[in-house]
């Protein structure tokens, strides 16, 4: 492989924030990377060293981008993998492989994948319609979620009884049991092509009740240890099993009776991780870019305790974003500010995250707390 630091094309599919910090880390190595995007404002656009506005799901497109790169990645999984899988038949690397984007572009196939490796996960059924919610075999109340396409909280729908069901998508997808839980937890592992694997510790979400997004995330997790290392351990199983190259974020329930299930997969840099830039000694963004070039990988330890708050576009505002009271929560000590270059905001878009780090674990939680009232996104 040409040497990563200098006379390597890394393109990356997608532009949004993900691919910024990438970017951002990037600089550090000297890897000069180019990026397509469909939006001509996108986030990475004033960042890379080439920008070129195009659709990610378009064969041709994705094709004629990929050609110029010796190396892809992607910062979406939403990008069409025909093209991807002709590119790695010409011996384009393509970091995570095209194998894995398409069984994780689909939750179906997500699901399968677990049930046949033995994988704990949520009991589902797939169901092609609308009309076939009628005669599903999981009691109410479950969740329906579109099978491709939906992230961020879209593509999901609780049916509580039947009289949901007119209001359910009408399209393939997957049901699944509606599960109590106690608490929603993330492990991010990293795998490179020589086999060296490492995860992230695990972390605790809670989520935007409205929007079903993460809005603080607590690392490391003070769960009793046996239940940090079971699922540490499983996503390195899962990772293992893909062979992926790169990233997995491996989204999990906790339930109430101490087990845990395996809810998502993402194959990239992931929401979960953002904590990582300033609270762990290599960050997720760092760790990718080891994975897919293929050296030694980073110590996943915690510095130190760390709060990320992600900033949402406020509801009932959509237009040029104003940042309310960052000057405000800049004043304290710890608190780090990213913001993504978004010009727009609009309802609970992510616009940002700040990380709060601090050695007592309360203090950290506290100072978060306060951001998160402190800062509004509007327009």
């Amino acid at each position: 492989m040409k040497a990563f630091y200098g006379d390597l094309r890394v393109g990356v599919l997608g532009g949004g924030q993900l691919g910024r910090m990438l970017i951002q880390e990037a600089i550090n190595y000297n890897v000069s990377i180019r990026v397509l995007d469909p939006d001509p404002d996108a986030p990475c656009k004033n960042l890379c060293d080439k920008f070129v506005k195009g659709s990610l799901t378009d064969y041709e497109t994705v094709y004629n981008f990929g050609k110029q790169a010796d190396l892809l990645t992607i910062e979406i999984e939403k990008v069409n993998v025909d093209a991807l899988q002709k590119l790695e038949e010409e011996g384009v690397l393509i970091y995570p492989q095209p194998r894995v984007i398409r069984l994780i572009q689909d939750k179906g196939l997500q699901k399968e994948f677990f049930k046949q490796h033995g994988f704990p996960t949520a009991p589902f059924q797939l169901v092609s319609s609308r009309e076939a919610l009628k005669n599903v075999a999981l009691n109410y109340p479950f969740v329906q979620k579109l099978r491709k396409d939906g992230y961020d909280g879209r593509g999901v729908f609780k049916l509580r009884s039947s009289e949901d069901i007119p209001q359910a998508f009408d399209a393939s997808c997957i049901i699944e049991e509606w599960i109590d839980f106690e608490k929603e937890i993330a492990v991010i592992v990293a795998r490179n092509e020589n086999g060296e694997i490492k995860a992230f510790p695990c972390v605790e979400m809670e989520f935007n009740p409205d929007a079903n997004l993460v809005e603080f995330l607590i690392s490391p997790s003070t769960l009793p240890l046996n239940i940090q290392t079971n699922a540490e351990h499983l996503a390195i199983e899962i990772a293992t099993a893909l062979k992926i190259t790169g990233l997995l974020a491996v989204e999990m329930f906790l339930t109430k009776d101490g087990r845990i299930l395996v809810n998502e997969l993402a194959p990239r840099p992931h929401n979960s991780g953002h904590q990582t830039i300033e609270g762990n000694y290599v960050s997720q963004f760092e760790q990718h870019l080891r994975a897919i070039f293929n050296l030694p990988l980073g110590d996943i330890r915690p510095v130190t305790n760390a709060v990320m708050i992600n900033l949402l576009g406020e509801k009932g505002f959509e237009g040029p974003a104003v940042y309310e009271g960052l000057e405000e929560i800049l004043r304290l000590d710890g608190i780090y500010v990213h913001l993504y270059g978004k010009k727009f905001t609009k309802p609970y878009r992510k616009m940002g995250h700040v990380t709060i780090i601090d050695d007592v674990r309360e203090k950290a939680i506290e100072k978060a707390r306060l951001v998160q009232e402190t800062v509004k996104v509007k327009a």
